[in-house]
């Protein structure tokens, strides 16, 4: 029989179509070539129709970093701003929107091919700064100063632009994207709200992958957690007067013996782990042998087992410390006892310099002409990555654009050019592993 040329047509059409499927799906399947990848998003229509978007709407996203600047958020105190910012992400598109028992704000846009599992991209609600700090913005030519207005708040609505802007770009993904305010990642909080998310949470089992939006400048990329172990170290006793009740155990000579071991612990210079006495306190008066004393002691490493030897050893020497005040003096009334109480347990972890996300990150920063900075920090990718879960830090301000972090004058500088080419340059990340289609 002889063929026709609808016989050779049909099988041609099944090819191209199979083919079109596998490369729509690249970005979020292994990417066999993340730099591919990253150029066929770039050089995209969609995408440039997004970034002019971005371009457009930056008043309205510097508008919407100055309004949850100006709504108290301290430590387990985010309750109004997550309340603002779920109005906000659903003001942008979203309709499926909540806040969780722990208060993270969720809000979900579909992909066309889900798997079932998610992208988390996330900015962090709470701020380090205790209620009833000034938070009023004040504005000085293009730079903006208040607490928390770069730490992350000003982060909230550039997820809030990337929302927009893919929505008017008509942008579709493979996967789908949870857009995430969390609390607790400040200091007291210790990560409880990505702890949450990735341990309790209705998606702990289904987050395929996970990018934190910080403050940092476009090209750092965070692909290393550090670890860290806080502990409230007492030591308490019976007391007494300083000069009758001399010779009694005193709980400040066992704290100033753990204290003095403690900082003879060696450690190694990599993975960098370090550790320090942070506060100290106790006691009743000068004239009086102390009921009881306390440290607050920081632990870090870039290694959970070098962590783990530190903890360790700590645990160890405040104990000797008390055994010893009570062989050493008189333990009539009653001796030393301590008590080691975790404040605070950030698991360590990383991405490994292999992975599609990273290579993805790299490609996409030095496509926007920047120079990829890679390193180490403690922010809420820490969680996925001791999970074992893609996870990275991303910048998504100007070079050198923001300053003072932490401290009353903080400061973002918003100025339009180089903010928007910083925007692009994170969203361009975000769809390239997120399989845009």
């Amino acid at each position: 029989m002889k063929p026709t040329s609808s016989t050779f047509l049909l099988p041609a059409l099944s090819i191209a179509l199979s083919y079109a499927t596998l490369v729509v799906g690249a970005a979020h399947a292994q990417t066999a070539d993340p730099a591919a990848e990253v150029r066929r998003v770039l050089a995209s229509p969609i995408y440039q129709s997004a970034t002019a978007a971005l371009d457009k709407e930056h008043g309205r996203i510097v508008e919407d970093g100055i309004k949850p600047t100006e709504i108290p958020a301290p430590p387990f105190g985010e309750k109004a701003r997550a309340e603002e910012f779920a109005k906000m992400l659903k003001a942008s598109g979203l309709s499926d929107v909540q806040i969780d028992p722990e208060g993270n704000v969720l809000g979900l846009r579909k992909g066309t091919r889900s798997d079932g599992k998610v992208v988390v991209v996330s900015a962090h609600l709470d701020t380090v700064f205790p209620a009833g700090t000034d938070v009023k913005v004040k504005r000085q030519g293009t730079k903006l100063y208040a607490p928390g207005i770069g730490d992350d708040t000003m982060s909230l609505s550039v997820l809030l632009g990337f929302v927009r802007a893919m929505k008017t770009a008509g942008i579709s993904t493979c996967d789908d994207i949870l857009f995430v305010g969390t609390v607790g990642e400040e200091g007291p909080g210790d990560l409880r709200g990505v702890r949450y998310l990735f341990t309790k949470g209705s998606y702990k089992d289904k987050i395929k992958s996970f990018f934190s939006v910080e403050s940092g400048d476009v090209n750092r990329v965070t692909h290393g957690g550090v670890g860290s172990k806080r502990y409230r170290i007492t030591f308490s006793g019976p007391g007494g007067h300083s000069f009758g009740a001399f010779g009694t155990v005193n709980p400040m000579f066992a704290q100033a013996q753990a204290a003095v071991e403690f900082a003879r612990i060696q450690v190694p210079a990599k993975p960098k782990t370090t550790y320090s006495i942070g506060l100290i306190g106790g006691g009743t008066s000068v004239n009086s042998i102390p009921v009881s004393s306390w440290m607050e002691i920081d632990m870090r490493s870039e290694s959970v087992d070098e962590l783990k030897r530190v903890e360790d050893r700590m645990l160890k020497i405040v104990q000797e410390a008390a055994d010893g005040e009570n062989f050493a003096r008189s333990t009539k009334n009653a001796k030393i006892t301590v008590e080691a109480k975790l404040i605070g347990d950030r698991p360590a972890g990383n991405t490994d310099m292999k992975a599609d996300i990273v290579q993805i990150a790299k490609a996409a920063i030095e496509a926007g002409g920047y120079t990829p900075d890679l390193n180490w920090s403690s922010t809420d990718s820490n969680m996925p990555m001791n999970l074992g879960i893609p996870a990275l830090t991303i910048g998504r301000g100007g070079i050198g654009r923001n300053g003072r972090t932490h401290s009353l004058d903080e400061w973002e500088d918003v100025e339009k050019g180089p903010m928007v080419k910083a925007m692009a340059t994170s969203l361009s990340i975000v769809l390239s592993a997120t399989g845009m289609e």
